[in-house]
């Protein structure tokens, strides 16, 4: 009995004590299952079993064997394996075991990886900092109202070589809205960014972000009182004019913190995105931006959440996206229509621009560089300026005046050393000094 005991619970030596005074008839039936919260069907089935077996047979029969459904040793040690290996190497445990389940057709519980791996003195590269207790601003209500962007640089491929991913995250729902990767923060990334947005959802209500110069100009205060008079607010950057054109509203953030539902969504791509392009083998621009299409989709699927309205705040879009997402500058056209831009002279193709016109120069990496003036889009053509006949050069003859000459020092007549008590060698070294230039 006591060996028995040893393994035993004490809530089983309890229940063992109790079912004993039924079989004694020190309890009834109904009191021992009142004391055990059971049923007296249960009591009657425990007391039945007391007498035959004894105290062993309230040890339950799995106890020390190992389970059915636990992951075998072999499977651990392949779990290990794997996550040592160049492929997951770096991946967080969460990410790991979805990896595992679509890669590598290994299903099992977080739990269970997570405790394989520490017993394999593997410790997760996500750990959790200590809580800092701050306001968390309620999310929008319907989804397009505000749109968080901004861009992270990384060594997305590894090595030392750092990628530049501009992404949008939707405030309400949290999916992204768009993902777009270049060499360096650029217009560029931030227009093709909100290109993918427009064309997907539509036109958002406003956009949250940072004070880079991109969307922000560092004189955007600084007017002239011609364009004081003319009603002119700010000087606007070629993103900022294309988002007023588009009727966005942009909000400038002064912290990180402020924007940080996009910040956050840095952190779990640096996690996750790194291990999905190793995984597929990407190692390049072009080829990342083929995947994120694919990827966007899977991640809002796994990461996505129900906004409070159903109704989408996007608008329609009622202008040529082309026109608007590019560089916009204005030129003054000479009696032939043709400019100067960026160091190159271009000629407007039709001829219903009049002579020193005022045209506004659009370059899109679309529709190349155009011309609008009064609504109308006209093309441009390279102009190459005649050049002027130029007579030649004649060669212009040497005057060397004589060393008798006024504007000429020669060699002086009275103040130079003529006697001939000095060496003549120290005479030489005399001449060096102070008649090289005018000998010969």
């Amino acid at each position: 009995m006591k060996e028995v005991t040893l393994k035993m619970k004490q809530s089983q030596i309890t229940r063992y004590h109790i079912i004993m005074k039924t079989v004694e008839r020190k309890m009834t039936i109904a009191e021992a299952a009142g004391i055990l919260g059971l049923s007296e069907r249960q009591v009657k089935r425990l007391k039945k079993g007391v007498k035959e077996e004894g105290a062993a047979f309230l040890i339950h029969k799995n106890k020390n064997r190992p389970s059915s459904r636990a992951a075998t040793q072999e499977t651990k040690a392949k779990i290990t394996e794997l996550y040592k290996s160049e492929k997951y190497k770096g991946s967080n445990f969460v990410h790991y075991t979805e990896l595992l389940k679509e890669y590598e057709n290994i299903n099992l519980s977080y739990s269970t990886v997570r405790k394989t791996l520490k017993e394999a003195g593997i410790e997760s590269p996500k750990k959790r900092r200590r809580y800092k207790p701050h306001r968390r601003r309620k999310r929008k209500a319907q989804e397009g109202v505000l749109i968080q962007m901004d861009a992270t640089p990384y060594e997305w491929f590894g090595g030392r070589i750092k990628f530049a991913l501009h992404g949008a995250i939707d405030d309400a729902t949290g999916k992204i809205c768009g993902a777009y990767m270049t060499k360096n923060e650029c217009l560029q990334g931030y227009m093709e960014t909100m290109r993918q947005i427009i064309e997907r959802k539509g036109v958002p209500a406003s956009i949250y972000v940072d004070r880079h110069t991109i969307f922000r100009s560092p004189k955007g205060d600084k007017l002239t009182v011609e364009e004081q008079l003319s009603g002119k607010l700010i000087n606007d950057t070629q993103f900022g004019r294309a988002m007023k054109e588009l009727g966005i509203n942009m909000i400038y953030a002064r912290s990180p913190q402020a924007k940080g539902r996009v910040e956050r969504l840095w952190e779990t791509l640096q996690s996750r995105l790194l291990i999905e392009l190793r995984i597929h083998n990407i190692n390049t621009v072009e080829e990342a931006n083929c995947f994120l299409e694919s990827y966007i989709q899977r991640f809002n699927e796994q990461f996505a959440v129900l906004p409070e309205k159903s109704e989408s705040a996007y608008a329609p879009l009622t202008l040529d996206l082309d026109l608007v997402l590019c560089v916009k500058e204005h030129r003054v056209a000479d009696n032939g229509g043709v400019f100067s831009f960026h160091g190159k002279l271009l000629k407007i193709t039709s001829g219903d621009v009049p002579n020193k016109a005022k045209v506004q120069v659009v370059a899109s990496p679309s529709k190349g560089i155009l011309t609008l003036y009064k609504g109308k889009v006209d093309n441009v053509s390279p102009y190459v300026k005649p050049k002027k006949v130029q007579k030649p050069k004649q060669e212009r003859k040497k005057y060397n005046p004589p060393d008798s000459h006024y504007y000429k020092h020669g060699k002086p007549k009275n103040s130079f050393i003529t006697s001939d008590l000095v060496d003549s060698e120290i005479r030489k070294i005399l001449e060096d000094i102070f008649l090289s230039k005018y000998v010969g």
